[in-house]
């Protein structure tokens, strides 16, 4: 049975320059958006909000849904994530909660797209579709339990 790893992603921007984490993976400094894997009983934006909030210290909810990529890593590990879209009016300050990330960046977009350090493609991958400005509402991603009222 087909498996993928859920994740969700948040391509937070303030005055034109994109948050990203950056990490430590097997002894190099590595970028991403603020991003993680979906948990038992949680929404796809609940999750992409507390990501934020553990990765970040900000506290915002995606406001639009921009894509869906289905990737296979390098090792064979099948991924979708969920990408959503934050725009803030300022620049805020970050405090990580989660103690793999090492710090928080606000950088262009072509520092990003152009990075030897990505986590893995879909982070230059997330810059492009924000730029192309293709945004859906939330309401896309609906959540329902069973019995459906």
């Amino acid at each position: 049975m087909f498996k993928p790893h859920v994740t969700v992603a948040c391509v937070v921007q303030a005055q034109g320059k994109f948050l990203v984490v950056e990490e430590t993976i097997n002894g190099k400094a590595t970028w991403n958006q603020p991003a993680g894997h979906l948990e038992a009983d949680e929404t796809l934006v609940e999750a992409a909000t507390r990501e934020l909030y553990e990765e970040t210290g900000i506290c915002a909810q995606p406001q639009t849904f921009i894509r869906m990529h289905q990737w296979i890593a390098p090792d064979k590990t099948p991924f979708l994530r969920f990408l959503f879209s934050i725009d803030l009016d300022e620049q805020l300050a970050t405090t990580p909660h989660d103690s793999d990330i090492d710090r928080c960046l606000w950088l262009d977009a072509q520092q990003i797209v152009n990075a030897d350090n990505l986590r893995s493609p879909l982070v230059a991958e997330s810059i492009r579709c924000y730029q192309r400005a293709e945004r859906y509402p939330l309401s896309m991603l609906a959540a329902f339990n069973w019995p459906f009222s």
